[in-house]
């Protein structure tokens, strides 16, 4: 079994919707990623960020298509928080405000720690603020 990885939201995205700037690169590194044999990981929360970003530039029924695919796939694990892990993502909030972190990254700093994962398969530096390896590299 390859690596594994949090996929952010920007990763899926730039992924489905071809107009994105960093759509060449995501196929590419999804390329890579899975001739590695590499496993994901993602948060509902990503889920839903990327669901209603999809369906707003693209089509509902989109959307859903590619929504249903990530929990159809076998290489992708979808995390669930608790209500202490949203307890502490808004510490990262906070502690973060000056950079202006979604709480939807926040929630996914906290899974990351969480499972031990240390590889981020996303197109936003936060992730490196806080000390997690990206790929492609920024």
């Amino acid at each position: 079994m390859g690596n594994r990885y949090f996929i952010d939201t920007g990763a899926y995205f730039a992924r489905f919707y071809s107009r994105d700037q960093h759509h060449t690169a995501s196929l590419e590194t999804w390329s890579h990623l899975e001739s590695e044999g590499a496993t994901a990981v993602t948060t509902i929360h990503v889920i839903d960020e990327l669901a209603t970003l999809l369906a707003r530039r693209t089509s509902y029924t989109f959307s859903g298509t590619k929504i249903a695919e990530i929990y159809d796939s076998e290489h992708t694990g979808i995390a669930r928080s608790s209500e202490d892990d949203e307890r502490k993502a808004l510490m990262y909030f906070r502690k973060y405000a000056d950079q202006k972190i979604s709480f939807t990254d926040c929630l996914s700093f906290v899974t990351m720690k969480k499972l031990s994962l240390h590889q981020v398969f996303t197109f936003d530096r936060h992730f490196k603020y806080v000390g997690f390896d990206i790929v492609p590299d920024l």
